[in-house]
């Protein structure tokens, strides 16, 4: 009798996590409403084993296990299976609801973790550089996954002085309310010719902060005089 040698043995897990979030629900408007509408729908599934809910207020989460004798090569299509049986009961859940969710790659194993740093560099830019390095690591044989961790989301910060606003008889409202009309993607329209038809589009988009400083189309006062951008 010979015992398998393999570094990194194959293994599938028949595991899945399947999370739901409902605001303001109590716990037991989430098992009635939410949770128990869940569990039935995942029970039509093959190879269903069994399912585990835990149901607090505003949020709901499911494991549900496959059966040990489930044929590895069917659990990628039970994966699918269980996607389209929640989009089908999703319709059916109160307003307000976010999700299902689902979880099927906590079993991932990641081997090789790469850590970047750069001084001098904007964290746009380090970002920017790492990106590109996700690319190419993705074209190397047997890698099926690249992730980055701890990046930071880009942002704009608008500080000003509530009594300079005052004066000038604007509200901090009127200033986020007039960067979001202006950076609001919409159709501008459509040119139709007799062999052509072409959208239009507005760019008044922002690329950068000196975008987000300039004058005001509705306002006299640019709006870097209004506050700090940074």
């Amino acid at each position: 009798m010979g015992l398998g040698r393999q570094e990194d043995p194959d293994f599938t897990i028949k595991t899945v996590v399947v999370q739901a979030f409902w605001p303001g629900a109590t716990a037991r408007e989430m098992e009635l409403q939410v949770t128990d509408k869940l569990e039935k729908k995942l029970q039509e599934l093959a190879f269903f084993d069994n399912a585990v809910s835990y149901s607090k207020p505003g949020e709901t989460l499911i494991k549900l296990t496959f059966a040990d004798y489930t044929p590895p090569k069917e659990v990628p299509s039970l994966f699918y299976q269980l996607r389209k049986k929640l989009g089908d009961v999703q319709r059916t859940l109160p307003n307000g609801v976010q999700g299902p969710f689902v979880n099927d790659e906590f079993g991932d194993t990641f081997g090789v973790i790469y850590a970047f740093s750069a001084d001098g560099f904007s964290q746009a830019e380090l970002k920017q550089y790492v990106e590109n390095v996700r690319q190419q690591l993705l074209t190397v044989k047997l890698v099926g996954k690249v992730e980055l961790y701890g990046t930071q989301d880009e942002k704009i910060f608008v500080e000003f002085s509530h009594a300079k606003l005052a004066t000038l008889g604007i509200s901090p409202t009127q200033i986020f309310d007039a960067l979001q009309r202006q950076a609001a993607v919409a159709p501008a329209g459509i040119i139709e010719t007799a062999k052509e038809r072409i959208s239009l589009r507005v760019n008044n988009s922002f690329n950068n902060l000196d975008d987000v400083r300039k004058r005001s189309h509705r306002r006299q006062w640019p709006r870097a005089d209004l506050g700090r951008y940074r």
